[in-house]
């Protein structure tokens, strides 16, 4: 069965919280469901027009797409399903809805990634001795009865020795991060993009922290001895939700083509676990192969994942690209990590950008991150 194209025509994201604070007392459904009625709505689709509901999620458990659908008011017959791809797994929701609407097995699926770590479900490990107490497991990406250390941390260290890619640098880059975040809150750019889960202020804004100066980000102890990375430019774990609208063409088409995105290609990349910190690296250079390469003049935005500035940096590097190119509003580092859902972040942020014509250059964008683990996506959309 020949491929047609996917579309999307809505995406939606919450506010992102700190962990014990503004979505503190929301259980998963809680904090996803109302996002799915206001991603139908933004779209013209009714709950039983939707296929499926597809969800990334990395620390509740279960399948807790299945509870949303439900809290959604979806049809009991309308199936849900949840992926684990660890920070990845919010994007590779919305790739697992746009292959499904390719092969034409699917019209319309709502897809994206929800974390509420404020409510995760504690994990033990079990003992394996009788003189071996049980013990608590972190939520920190990656992590497991085996592995249990700061890899991610590692690993960034590793590739900012091996570029040169000082603290300093790190540091202002963590900043501009931060200003950029700012500068788009002042200038009303997330108004349509964060949907309020109750109507307060509160609600309607990212829970960031201020913008720090540089002195205070100077001062700051790194996590390893002798290391670059600090709290203050890398990004901490939070609470949030991100969910899409995936249609056909003909769907597409009978909503009277709205403005959207067509998802043209992707990749996902595998590499060593200690070296997770390159992986959107390898994740773009497989984009770019397979689909017989473009230029960086092709490319209005990239949105990835901040997980440190030394990361971002090494993309940017790699890439040959402007800075401004990458994360225009900010990213991660100031608005936090909202592990599973933090990839379809990057998703409303480019529709924001390219859908709703905030972009003023190239109609093509490309979300990109590493994933815990030791691996890369990358994905292109178009504006249509």
């Amino acid at each position: 069965m020949p491929s047609q194209s996917a579309y999307i025509v809505a995406a939606r994201r919450t506010a992102i919280g700190r962990v014990g604070g503004l979505h503190r007392n929301r259980r998963i459904e809680e904090l996803c469901a109302p996002l799915v009625g206001v991603a139908l709505q933004d779209s013209g689709l009714e709950p039983a027009q939707v296929d499926e509901l597809i969800v990334g999620n990395a620390t509740q458990g279960g399948n807790p797409a299945r509870l949303i659908a439900l809290a959604a008011g979806l049809p009991e017959t309308t199936p849900a399903a949840t992926l684990d791809r660890q920070c990845g797994s919010g994007l590779d929701a919305i790739l697992a809805a746009a292959r499904a609407v390719s092969l034409g097995d699917a019209q319309t699926i709502v897809a994206g990634g929800a974390e509420a770590i404020s409510m995760a479900p504690w994990r033990v490990a079990k003992p394996r001795s009788l003189q071996q107490l049980p013990r608590f497991l972190s939520h920190e990406p990656g992590s497991g009865d085996e592995r249990e250390g700061p890899a991610h941390i590692e690993s960034s260290e590793a590739l900012a020795a091996e570029l040169g890619i000082g603290r300093a640098e790190q540091d202002a880059y963590a900043l501009r991060s931060h200003l950029k975040a700012e500068q788009a809150r002042e200038g009303k750019r997330f108004i349509g993009e964060i949907a309020p889960l109750r109507a307060n202020a509160e609600e309607a804004r990212d829970q960031s922290s201020v913008a720090p100066d540089f002195k205070d980000l100077a001062q700051q102890a790194p996590y390893l001895p002798d290391g670059t990375l600090t709290p203050g430019n890398t990004s901490s774990l939070h609470d949030g939700a991100a969910m899409a609208v995936v249609v056909s063409k003909s769907v597409w088409a009978s909503l009277g083509k709205p403005r959207g995105l067509r998802l043209v290609a992707h990749a996902a990349r595998g590499t060593a676990p200690d070296n997770e910190a390159a992986a959107p690296i390898e994740a773009m250079q497989k984009l770019k192969a397979g689909f017989n390469g473009y230029r960086p003049s092709d490319i209005g935005v990239i949105e990835m994942s901040e997980s440190s500035a030394a990361q971002a940096i090494a993309l940017i590097r790699s890439l040959e690209v402007d800075e401004d190119l990458v994360n225009p509003d900010g990213g991660a580092l100031a608005r936090g990590h909202p592990f599973a859902a933090a990839s379809s972040v990057l998703v409303a942020r480019l529709f924001t950008r390219l859908a709703r014509g905030e972009n003023k250059g190239p109609p093509l964008g490309i979300a990109t991150l590493g994933v815990a683990g030791g691996m890369g996506l990358a994905a292109l959309f178009e504006a249509v």
